[in-house]
């Protein structure tokens, strides 16, 4: 139980700041973050929840994370519902306290609400395939990198670092094509809120993390292990 604690308050705060970062401070006048500083914000929540509850229940965060991990044969097949629930419940919570605070003036508009999506609801109106192939490649490599960091070769206690500025990097590149999902948890829980197109969409955000992942951990299992 302490395990699906640590994955719903990581999703919690991931949502919270990424999400939060997004919707309350890339346009503020005068002083908006932009998407670099929304980039930054996404990788920072992961950092951090990696180290305060990373040894309790391994730090997933995301649904995608948990199947690649059990798909390398790095997590439990059995562990993986329980896990997912807990994500997608986390994300939830970080969406409603968010949603609360962006509705907490007289004239408030929350936007897009940090949704993903394609066509119109993509920042530079890319195509469907586009952002298909956008979060199957993107996600794929976070694998990638998740699984070399917490390798038995790898330097220990450096893997939250990598796997948080891998976020970053993923993020700087695909804000513009998709607003940035490789999370289906991420996905659902600001989509619930903002309703209409963006949860007509977030299938694409659900399958796609998911494919990539596995292709991701099925590469590095395959061809960058020694084991």
């Amino acid at each position: 139980m302490n395990k699906l604690f640590a994955e719903f308050f990581g999703t919690f705060w991931l949502v919270l700041g990424g999400c939060g970062s997004a919707v309350l401070a890339a346009g503020f006048p005068g002083l908006g973050i932009g998407f670099a500083g929304v980039s930054l914000a996404f990788g920072l929540t992961v950092l951090t929840m990696a180290y305060a509850v990373g040894g309790i229940s391994g730090g997933h965060f995301n649904p995608a994370v948990s199947v690649g991990l059990a798909t390398a044969g790095r997590f439990a097949w059995k562990d993986v519902p329980s896990y997912i629930i807990a994500q997608v419940l986390g994300g939830i919570g970080g969406a409603l306290v968010l949603y609360i605070i962006a509705t907490g003036k007289a004239d408030a508009n929350i936007g897009g609400f940090a949704t993903n999506g394609y066509g119109d609801l993509s920042p530079g109106k890319y195509s469907m395939l586009a952002a298909l192939v956008t979060e199957v490649v993107m996600t794929a490599f976070f694998l990638i990198v998740i699984l070399g960091a917490t390798g038995k070769k790898s330097v220990a206690g450096f893997a939250p670092i990598a796997i948080g500025l891998a976020l970053t990097l993923i993020h700087l590149i695909s804000i513009p094509v998709t607003n940035t999902s490789v999370n289906p948890a991420r996905s659902i829980a600001v989509a619930i809120f903002a309703g209409g197109p963006a949860l007509q969409q977030v299938w694409l955000f659900i399958v796609a993390p998911i494919v990539g992942a596995i292709i991701g951990a099925l590469i590095s299992k395959s061809l960058l292990t020694e084991e």
